[in-house]
């Protein structure tokens, strides 16, 4: 299921910031976007993530920014130098002011920007971001928990259309034994005519055949156990994504089956509607956890 989640904090000079985005995926991807010197807390990080996480695509970014990006130092060796060259000129021009420190600290290349050491931002930062990563799955499991009731709601419809289509198929199969007696009567006489002598045995063969292609109560009751199951699943709510995923392939087999062994166009009509509806409640069972 998608979802999208953000926290952010101030410690000290430091601002961090979380970011998780999660889109559908058949199993748990994470993926981890850390500042420079935080790679060694990945794995708690994914440690939190998998125990309440278990379906879906997430990207994790984290961003640390100082308040302040560099810290100003003094160079000493350009200190140093300007120094030199001021008390030079003061010695050179009579009358002229004694260099003061104020004039000094302008000078070029006197003051210098430090960079920030990132394991001592991360020292500073990480207790405060560990818990911020934590609130931000909390909020994406809530996210996504809100999504995953609308789609209850979507897959419930799709489930009650495959069993009132499964219903109809079975009051329309009522009639093919009726057409395939006919069907195997005709074959039979087909065979008969270009075969007179044709063996007892192998005429029962053929009825047998025909008459079990014909025979769709077997796939008619499975589907409806099927949808059983599947609605048992649905009250159960947690963790069925790739059980219902399974369950989904196998709707799937009987109505192709149905199809094969269709009489009558009304049936057949009645099967690639199951197996189209069918295939929407695949695409929805894709996006649940």
């Amino acid at each position: 299921m998608t979802g999208f989640a953000r926290t952010e904090g101030t410690i000290e000079t430091l601002t961090w910031a979380w970011e998780l985005r999660a889109v559908n995926g058949r199993g748990l991807e994470l993926r981890f976007r850390l500042p420079p010197g935080w790679d060694a807390l990945e794995p708690g990080f994914r440690e939190m993530a998998g125990k309440v996480l278990k379906r879906g695509n997430v990207n994790a970014n984290l961003t640390v920014r100082r308040d302040m990006e560099t810290r100003a130092s003094i160079d000493e060796a350009a200190l140093a130098n300007v120094m030199t060259l001021a008390l030079d000129l003061h010695r050179r021009i009579p009358g002229s002011p004694v260099p003061r420190v104020e004039a000094l600290m302008t000078m070029p290349g006197v003051m210098r920007q430090a960079p920030a050491e990132p394991t001592q931002e991360r020292e500073i930062a990480a207790p405060a971001a560990q818990a911020g990563f934590e609130a931000a799955l909390e909020q994406l499991v809530v996210a996504r928990a809100a999504e995953g009731a609308r789609l209850a709601e979507v897959m419930s419809d799709q489930l009650e259309e495959i069993a009132r289509l499964r219903d109809l198929a079975e009051a329309e199969a009522s009639d093919q034994p009726a057409a395939q007696r006919a069907r195997v009567m005709e074959t039979l006489r087909s065979l008969l005519r270009e075969s007179p002598s044709l063996p007892e045995d192998r005429i029962a063969q053929e009825v047998a055949l025909l008459a079990a292609r014909s025979d769709v109560r077997e796939e008619l009751d499975r589907l409806a156990a099927h949808i059983g199951a599947a609605r048992a699943l649905m009250a159960e709510g947690a963790n069925i994504g790739r059980r219902f995923d399974f369950l989904v392939q196998e709707f799937n087999r009987e109505a192709n089956t149905l199809c094969s062994k269709s009489a009558s166009v009304a049936l057949t009509n009645t099967g690639l509607k199951l197996k189209a509806t069918i295939e929407q409640l695949r695409e929805q069972v894709q996006n649940i956890e």
